[in-house]
């Protein structure tokens, strides 16, 4: 039984916890615990958009539930795109409980600059065009249709991506609390391994920018899950639960 890990997953923008449900049910079917999270306006989380004004708001849900972690209990962090923003900040105040994070075609920030500046540069490498119709503002941010099908969803089954559009909910990016100076700290911060898993086939975060990412931050470890699109958990989730299983077992 000490070989049991529990794993703490966190979706990406317009998502919630459901996205994990192939992921969970594996993990579950091994022993694992595993805890995946609604951050505020998302999935079943009940509050609105409206009453989301930071990103402390937006995160509240991650941070009370780290901060209620028994003394001494460690987790298996896993974020997945912009979720790797929301695990950074985690890690920077919880250090202590966190024994690997695991950024699944994530933002990654490093210590030389604010997180936010990740969606910057992410903004000025995918021109407008690119995206669809994606809207995009300082109020709310939501996946168009054609956006799902082709760019996030283009390697799922046609039911999750159904499953997506009945689900997905507005958010926003929080740039302005992102473009903060020091966050993140090298004492807290970057004194967690961190594994970056890159997902080889992904179009919404092409691979030249998660390579970019791991360049300027480099993690203990890098995994290529070949073939995966963006949404990896539901289209290869034997794979990418076994790649969990592996990481975890190497940062007990």
């Amino acid at each position: 039984m000490g070989d049991l890990k529990h794993f703490v997953l966190v979706h990406g923008a317009c998502h919630g916890a459901w996205c994990w449900y192939k992921l969970v049910t594996l993990l579950k079917q091994l022993g694992h615990s595993v805890t995946a999270l609604d951050l505020g306006a998302c999935g079943v989380n009940p509050k609105q958009l409206m009453e989301i004004i930071s990103i402390w708001d937006y995160m509240q849900p991650l941070m009370e539930f780290m901060a209620s972690l028994p003394q001494g209990e460690t987790v298996i962090l896993v974020g997945h795109s912009y979720a790797g923003l929301c695990i950074s900040l985690a890690m920077e105040s919880f250090p202590e409980k966190i024994s690997v994070a695991a950024f699944l075609t994530a933002y990654m920030p490093n210590l030389e600059s604010p997180p936010g500046t990740l969606i910057q540069e992410y903004f000025k490498r995918n021109p407008a065009e690119s995206l669809l119709d994606c809207q995009f503002s300082e109020e709310s941010t939501s996946f168009g249709p054609d956006y799902m099908r082709t760019k996030l969803y283009s390697h799922c089954q046609s039911e999750d991506l159904e499953l997506a559009s009945m689900l997905i909910r507005p958010t926003r990016v929080f740039l302005e609390d992102l473009v903060k100076e020091c966050m993140l700290t090298k004492e807290k911060y970057g004194s967690i391994n961190r594994v970056f898993l890159v997902c080889e086939d992904d179009e919404a975060m092409p691979e030249d920018f998660q390579r970019l990412m791991i360049e300027k931050s480099p993690p203990q470890e890098v995994n290529l899950i070949r073939g995966a699109g963006h949404m990896v958990m539901l289209s290869k989730p034997k794979q990418l639960c076994q790649m969990l299983l592996e990481v975890a077992g190497r940062y007990q």
